[in-house]
């Protein structure tokens, strides 16, 4: 008995040593923790239980026999985050590049199966040479097998891809139909084609760093959610996001202890609107203001800065934010604010998180570069996934809401809830210099004329109380009782029951 126990510790050493010492210290070497050591900084002390460690793969051919390390580059199991469970697998560069072969990607789809009949969330940590070319089809089935899994997962469990090296080829498409991407600076990167086919096929010189790098994909291509500066932040910051979502869809998120008064007033969102309409102000600020204790996980904010979006908490409960920024852009939307907002929407409303929307829009930006790009269907992405959203929603609209983007920002006419303004307001169909010189095009030689007819547009239309009249605003509130105001309205929507009609899904206009 004492011989059999000793082989399975000799076995697990081995198989807990990867690749070998002279990898892992290469590994280190450039700044990257092992497979194993992420999965123990992801998870709570002592909770992995891991699946699969002894398995190989089965390829014969170019002598991999000769080579069959235990648990075929990837670490694959369960665990909890501050003590709710989710599955885990982190890849093993160590091992043949962490590239996935058959056994590899059916120790995946194990635990992703788990995940959906357990109802727990999957985090997939990358950090691969991609297929294992040795296996041919073999390995590029094992990637379609988990993208089919991936997509069955969506809108089922949260999916989070962690990408921690190297992520190239057929492997970028499960991490793209993931719900969040996380990257690490400097030591991560994705592309479909790498540097070295790109100088083949267009002649262009690019580093894997600025073809696929962290800043690329948060700034530019908006693939990735976040980068951080390392591995250990990374996987901090990933038990952080996962402490505001559901295990699962049929599940609430966590309700979190809090020391933050609801009925708190802050008199500094009196006079946080400047008086020159055109003047922008941070909405960050409104933000931090209203949720609990100024607590904001930001999602994407280095893409499309001209609209905010990331998870907050009111009275313990999470609720997804969305808000324009005046700051970038005036808070136009355009193309990629649209892409980026309704995606987040769409989320929130598959795992039954509340919206809170905070509107200071003056329309969609103009120009020929937008209209080509397709602003009219990118627009109607986020009109579509606001009103498609059965969950609670609740609007606050601060300064401007002209046009189309009044609208599509979570109007009342979009099943909005509560749809609250404060007093400086403005809503209309354009600013007043616009309509005014539309309406009195006869006048437009006579600067005084013109001077009164726009006066009389403000006075008449830039205030919240012609839509208030028609019901559309169902109350105009002091900025300073905002956060009051918004936690009541989502405590009195805790048991909103609101169903679609039926149908085998919807055509978003993708």
């Amino acid at each position: 008995m004492k011989d059999i126990i000793q082989e399975l510790h000799d076995r697990r050493s081995d198989a807990r040593l990867g690749g070998g010492q002279r990898r892992i210290d290469a590994q280190h070497a450039k700044g990257k923790l092992t497979a194993r050591e992420r999965v123990e900084l992801l998870l709570d002390d002592g909770s992995f239980e891991e699946f699969d460690m002894f398995k190989t793969h089965r390829c014969t051919d170019f002598a991999m026999e000769q080579s069959k390390p235990a648990g075929d580059g990837v670490i694959t199991g369960w665990g909890t985050i501050n003590g709710r469970m989710v599955y885990v697998f982190s890849q093993d560069f160590t091992v043949f590049g962490g590239s996935l072969s058959e056994a590899h990607a059916e120790k995946i789809c194990k635990i992703m199966d788990m995940a959906m009949q357990n109802g727990a969330p999957v985090i997939g940590i990358n950090d691969s040479g991609g297929a294992r070319i040795q296996e041919g089809v073999a390995s590029l089935a094992g990637y379609a097998e988990v993208f089919q899994r991936n997509i069955m997962a969506s809108g089922v469990v949260p999916q989070i891809s962690v990408i921690m090296g190297p992520c190239a080829g057929g492997a970028v498409y499960s991490p793209a139909m993931t719900d969040f991407i996380f990257m690490v600076k400097d030591t991560s990167y994705m592309f479909v084609t790498g540097p070295d086919v790109v100088k083949t096929v267009t002649n262009e010189v690019v580093t894997a760093e600025e073809l696929g790098g962290a800043s690329t994909h948060t700034k530019k291509s908006s693939v990735a959610d976040g980068a951080f500066e390392n591995d250990v932040e990374t996987l901090t910051e990933v038990r952080r996001l996962v402490d505001f979502l559901p295990l699962n869809n049929r599940e609430k998120a966590p309700v979190r202890p809090f020391f933050d008064a609801p009925d708190r007033i802050d008199v500094s969102l009196d006079t946080i609107i400047p008086d020159n309409a055109n003047t922008p102000y941070d909405m960050k600020e409104v933000i931090h203001k209203v949720v609990d204790e100024g607590d904001f996980y930001e999602i994407q904010a280095e893409h499309a800065k001209n609209i905010i979006t990331g998870f907050a908490r009111l009275e313990g409960q999470t609720v997804g934010v969305v808000a324009n920024q005046p700051m970038v852009l005036a808070g136009c939307l355009d193309i990629d604010s649209s892409k980026k907002a309704a995606r987040f929407v769409r989320f929130c409303d598959a795992f039954e998180i509340p919206v809170l929307t905070l509107v200071d829009v003056p329309g969609f930006l103009p120009g020929t570069s937008q209209e080509y790009g397709g602003v009219i269907k990118h627009g109607a992405k986020l009109l579509f996934a606001y009103g498609e959203a059965t969950v609670p929603k609740v609007t606050v609209i601060t300064r401007k809401a002209y046009g189309g983007a009044y609208d599509v920002m979570a109007s009342k006419h979009l099943r909005g809830d509560f749809n609250y303004a404060w007093p400086t307001a403005e809503i209309a169909v354009m600013g007043a210099k616009g309509a005014t010189e539309i309406i009195h095009r006869g006048d437009l030689g006579d600067a005084t004329k013109i001077a009164a007819h726009t006066a009389d547009y403000e006075d008449r239309f830039a205030n919240p109380f012609v839509a208030a009249e028609r019901g559309f605003i169902d109350e105009v509130i002091q900025p300073r009782s905002t956060r009051k105001r918004v936690a009541r309205a989502f405590a009195s929507l805790r048991n909103k029951k609101l169903e679609n009609p039926w149908k085998k899904h919807d055509n978003i206009p993708l």
